[in-house]
């Protein structure tokens, strides 16, 4: 067995769905951050454990075909991406590989996928930032968490953001170095700046601005406001949130508008749709299209059919999907989102829409309880999944279809197999890329009744 610090000859065998390169040596597997499928290397180890050890590139000796340099200077130190030195093309390949070999391991699911979608673009593709603050000897910046810890890593430019977010981003900066403004510290629970929130709305490029600070009050809140407005036209609302709370929730319950709506506008799927802070929204918005498409082909909804839709957010999955004669039903947790999807629906003009404001088991669980009898159900569930309670819930309402979004393959994977056990089989299934460069991936997928 090896031991830390031993430096070894390797060759990276594949990619793990976490994005470290992975070989063996001595019949041990070794996994290596920032490497690419055919990488031959020396390795420092920097962790051992019983049967498996994480090391790091001591030196490249033969680089991957797959390999391209990358171009951020925070890459390897940012939790960010993880792909970014590896050919787009590599990317898609390692995501499909993920997704498939998920249904197979954990789904006991031999089908190949659908060919993956891949995203528009590739870069400056995301719609929403979350920037914790830091501060150094040369005064308050922003940046991202490193992997697994509280230290901000500073980021000038992040390429997967609109570089108006880091414009606006070194703006609010200069604001809190001239005003004397505190940065929150994760260690003592002090300071006042915590995350500068940004959403940008693909319809005109319009900004929400909703600055997190651990207090009430931020000084001169409404000459902020000002200030950013006259800086950046395209600002259109300015929020504070507060959160006070000693955790990792970036959002607090309570906020104040300063200026504007409170709200940004977008249009997705030809949907027009009112956004919060507290709003599930994709960051992928053309790939989010792409996706949303793709469900609404597998649901194939048809006249006069009702749809339920779980963990529904501000509507926008369901909303593309109904057409008039369709009735749609949908349940979100956030009270915010449920608000902006009763407005939501009533801009697109659909007159038959319901939004329950409550957790997708229980509503779940009620409606099946009052007999509703969907044609279609969509779940698209956080990371962790749906769970057997929301599962057995849809079942008990006996859909005919069934359409599963998911960011996370290892859970997508374990529903299906639960699914499969209620006697809803996976009829077949794709992988779409809406987070390119990033070891994340979203699956879409169909169950029928046996």
């Amino acid at each position: 067995m090896f031991k830390k610090n031993d430096i070894i000859p390797l060759k990276i065998e594949s990619v793990t769905g976490e994005g470290s390169g992975v070989g063996h040596a001595d019949g041990i597997a070794v996994f290596v951050p920032m490497t690419a499928a055919g990488d031959e290397l020396k390795v420092r180890i920097v962790k051992v454990q019983k049967s498996y050890c994480y090391g790091i590139i001591e030196e490249l000796l033969v680089p991957s075909p797959d390999r391209i340099p990358a171009d951020c200077a925070c890459y390897k130190r940012c939790g960010g991406c993880s792909l970014r030195h590896i050919t787009y093309e590599a990317e898609l390949r390692e995501k499909t590989g993920w997704v498939r070999d998920a249904m197979k391991r954990i789904g006991g699911y031999e089908m190949e996928p659908l060919p993956i979608l891949p995203s528009p673009c590739h870069d400056r593709y995301r719609n929403k930032a979350q920037f914790p603050f830091g501060r150094n000897e040369n005064g308050c910046y922003t940046g991202f968490f490193a992997p697994r810890s509280h230290t901000v890593i500073p980021c000038r430019d992040c390429p997967l953001q609109p570089a108006l977010f880091s414009e606006i981003a070194g703006c609010v900066c200069r604001y809190a170095d001239g005003h004397g403004i505190t940065v929150y510290d994760e260690g003592t629970g002090k300071g006042l700046l915590r995350h500068l929130y940004l959403r940008q709305a693909a319809i005109d490029g319009r900004v929400m601005l909703c600055l997190i600070i651990n207090g009430s009050r931020l000084p001169d809140a409404d000459e902020f406001a000002r200030q950013v407005q006259e800086a950046f036209p395209k600002v259109s609302t300015v929020i504070l949130n507060h959160n006070t709370r000693r955790d990792n929730v970036i959002l607090g319950k309570e906020q104040t508008v300063l200026a504007g709506p409170g709200t940004l506008q977008d249009t997705l799927c030809g949907i027009s749709v009112s956004l919060s802070p507290n709003s599930f929204y994709q960051v992928n918005h053309d790939a989010a299209e792409q996706l949303y498409r793709e469900a609404a082909r597998l649901a194939g909804l048809k006249p006069e059919e009702t749809l339920l839709d779980l963990y529904c957010g501000a509507g926008t999955i369901g909303l593309s999907m109904v057409r008039p004669g369709q009735k749609l039903i949908g349940v979100e947790v956030v009270p915010g989102a449920v608000e902006n999807a009763r407005e939501n629906a009533r801009r697109a003009g659909v007159t038959d829409a319901e939004f329950i404001c409550g957790d997708a088991g229980r509503a779940a669980t009620i409606l099946a309880a009052r007999g509703l009898r969907p044609d279609v159900v969509v779940l698209d569930p956080p990371r962790k999944g749906c769970g057997n309670v929301t599962l057995q819930a849809v079942v008990q309402m006996a859909p005919g279809r069934i359409v599963m979004v998911s960011c996370n393959p290892a859970t997508m994977a374990r529903d299906a197999a639960a699914l499969r056990d209620m006697g809803y089989i996976l009829q077949c299934y794709r992988p779409v890329d809406l987070f390119p460069r990033t070891a994340h991936c979203e699956t879409v997928g169909l169950f029928i009744r046996e």
